[in-house]
């Protein structure tokens, strides 16, 4: 059993921003794998299915994001699952170009509340797929561009990379030589 999650902000107006490309990568998952209904649970939207006779667990935390670990670690505690082995997660990060995607096995928090939340309840040893959203070409003007939506130019780019994320994902679960697909995609 594995457990993808995507993080970002729940409720309408955080909707495709920046800080939601996690959530965007978890609905293009649930799409591919023909899963249409999420349900509450885990302080989150959970949807379940088997794929290739795994389960896999979708989880969306709707805790917001400075929050995320506290979803992540009752989905863990419930199902029994390791961290470093049976957790992938998917977010933004604005040191890496829009449009670029990096997988890591461990790490710090990169100045990510998500990820530090994580990590509070769970240590730094899980997957991680960091989706680039680019920095924000005004000095001090974080909050607000996190919080903004890609612009029309941006779509493609963006587009292509959940594409990959969701690629990357799927091959974090099923390739035994988790280091290839991490030279794959870095």
């Amino acid at each position: 059993m594995k457990i993808i999650v995507g993080l970002g902000n729940y409720g309408k107006e955080y909707e495709k921003t920046r800080h939601n490309i996690g959530f965007e990568v978890i609905k293009e998952l649930a799409d591919k794998l023909n899963i249409s209904d999420f349900k509450k649970k885990f302080q989150g939207l959970i949807a379940e299915t088997t794929y290739k006779n795994e389960k896999i667990i979708l989880l969306m935390p709707t805790t917001f994001m400075n929050l995320s670990g506290n979803s992540i670690i009752e989905a863990i505690n419930f199902y029994k699952l390791d961290s470093k082995e049976d957790i992938i997660v998917i977010y933004d990060d604005m040191d890496l170009p829009l449009g670029k995607m990096k997988i890591k096995k461990q790490g710090s928090a990169g100045g990510h509340n998500g990820i530090k939340s994580i990590i509070s309840h769970m240590g730094t040893q899980f997957y991680r797929i960091k989706c680039g959203i680019d920095k924000p070409t005004e000095k001090g003007d974080t909050i607000n561009y996190v919080l903004g939506k890609f612009s029309k130019l941006e779509e493609s780019d963006v587009k292509n990379m959940i594409n990959k994320a969701v690629e990357a994902s799927l091959e974090l679960i099923f390739e035994t030589n988790k280091d290839k697909v991490i030279g794959k995609y870095n």
